[in-house]
């Protein structure tokens, strides 16, 4: 529909190989990797079913998207710790700021996340975990970006859905990361910065922004395999990391000539709300 296919295709047959895992292989990969930010956003409303259709539709590398907790539980996919942004909890409840933990799943699935977005998108639900990791991981990799929740928690789902290094998983809370790399070595991880939470529980201060040494310093203590980083990257920096045989993904781009920038500073990877936008750079440049 989107008229467009990335490099990045992958037999389904390959996909469904016990042996295959995934994330590896995009570790591995020497190309610019397109990642949609929360499926295709532009398009759809965010971090919705839909959207990640679209995503996928369009050929990126790999499906972002956020997770949190009902009241009961249950792993939803929405960013905000509010629902008043992406839904129609306001209209339905009144008042302001309903919390995704206040609110048991029932009372979740029973909101629209779409129409806010488009008429055309009334009636979409916020989605399980389990769905969106169903849908995306069929075919391709969930970039999965933890918001709430314990490292135990994510590999026990991970672990009941064979997901292990056929999904990344990455967070601003490196102590999240080291956890969840202490109990599972093998699944790669993100180090999403500047984080909010360094390893062993301790904030961060007196550390620019920008990512250089220092930052890849705590980084290497999360066992993460790739730095997640806002706009604020160098050649440096980039190198830096390809030292230590790290990646380097950058969010959120939507502007070409930034992309084609960070594409000459080293970046591995680019997270997008319009991954057409960025793919078609990455096929004409």
């Amino acid at each position: 529909m989107l008229g467009i296919r990335l490099a990045s295709n992958r037999a389904v047959s390959t996909r469904n190989s016990k042996t295959h895992w995934p994330a590896l292989e995009l570790l591995a990969s020497q190309r610019l990797l397109v990642i949609g930010h929360r499926g295709y956003c532009e398009l759809a409303p965010e971090n919705t079913l839909p959207s990640f259709e679209l995503a996928l539709a369009s050929g990126v590398d790999l499906v972002e998207l956020d997770y949190r907790y009902s009241k009961d539980g249950m792993p939803v996919v929405i960013h905000d710790t509010a629902l008043d942004r992406t839904t129609n909890a306001i209209q339905r409840w009144g008042k302001k700021n309903h919390r995704v933990a206040s609110k048991t799943i029932a009372e979740l699935r029973s909101l629209d996340a779409g129409i806010w977005f488009a008429p055309w998108f009334a009636g979409t639900k916020i989605p399980l975990l389990t769905e969106a990791l169903d849908l995306i991981c069929r075919n391709s990799v969930a970039l999965i970006e933890h918001k709430a929740g314990s490292a135990a928690d994510c590999l026990k789902l991970l672990r009941e859905k064979r997901l292990i290094n056929r999904v990344v998983v990455q967070s601003f809370d490196w102590e999240f990361l080291r956890l969840l790399h202490e109990r599972e070595p093998r699944q790669v991880l993100a180090a999403l910065g500047p984080p909010a939470v360094l390893s062993h529980g301790k904030k961060p201060w007196g550390i620019s922004r920008k990512l250089n040494a220092a930052w890849l310093h705590q980084m290497q203590k999360t066992g993460a395999r790739v730095a997640v980083w806002n706009r604020q990257v160098s050649r440096r920096a980039v190198q830096l990391a390809h030292e230590r045989k790290w990646k380097v993904w950058v969010y959120t781009i939507n502007e070409t000539r930034l992309a084609r920038r960070l594409r000459q500073a080293g970046v591995d990877g680019i997270i997008t709300n319009n991954p057409r936008l960025i793919g078609e750079m990455y096929r004409t440049t």
